[in-house]
Parts: C-alpha cells; sequence; structure tokens
C-alpha cells in the first residue's frame, strides 16, 4: 500500500476498498499543517472521520464548523458538503470511513 496526494488537499492511503467488501471501504488522510482541503461531498455515501493525530476544524454542510482532536469522530451525511482544516502544529491524521465503500464517481469537487 502506498500513500497518495489527492488535489482535494491530503494524502490518502487505501486501507480497505475492494468491490468483494462493498459495504465500506476504510482509508488513511493525512493532512499537512496549515492545509484546508477543498469542499466536496461523496454522493450517495456516508462518511464517518476517526480523528488519530492533530487538531482540526471540520465543516459539514451547514452546521458551524467545529473543532476536533484525537478520538473524535465526524459524521458526514451522503452527499453533504464537507472540508477539514489542519489547525495543529503536526499533521492531522484521521480514518476516513466511508458506507458504502468509497468510489471515485461518487466524488463530486464544489468549490
Amino acid at each position: 500500500m502506498k500513500e497518495v496526494y489527492i488535489e482535494e488537499g491530503c494524502f490518502i492511503l487505501e486501507l480497505s476498498n475492494t468491490p468483494d467488501d462493498a459495504a465500506v471501504s476504510i482509508a488513511r488522510a493525512r493532512v499537512p499543517q496549515g492545509v484546508t482541503t477543498r469542499w466536496h461531498r461523496v454522493k450517495d455515501t456516508a462518511e464517518r472521520y476517526v480523528i488519530l493525530e492533530g487538531k482540526g476544524r471540520a465543516e459539514v454542510g451547514d452546521s458551524p464548523p467545529r473543532e476536533v482532536g484525537p478520538g473524535d469522530v465526524v459524521r458526514i451525511p451522503p452527499s453533504c458538503r464537507q472540508r477539514i482544516a489542519n489547525i495543529g502544529l503536526e499533521d492531522l491524521v484521521f480514518l476516513a470511513i466511508c458506507t458504502p465503500r468509497f468510489v471515485q464517481q461518487a466524488y463530486e469537487g464544489i468549490e
């Protein structure tokens, strides 16, 4: 497995994402210090961000921004706009858990 940079503004390492387990995918995301990911949504896919390291500010839909840190879970409803900012002094690292599994065709940049 190899971590890859995506244009959204972060690095992704797919941990589990296969057609034979279509119910869920798990990826590790890493947002460098000072970076805010682009607004985006994932059509018909619910996401959960499980924060592992660092400090962030999550924005989901029209809800007020929320500061997050290790142990926090950010729930993102299907097709809901979202972005996250690294507001700490180290990389922001989290698991992105998608149900059903993430497929690239469902991703929509909305900036």
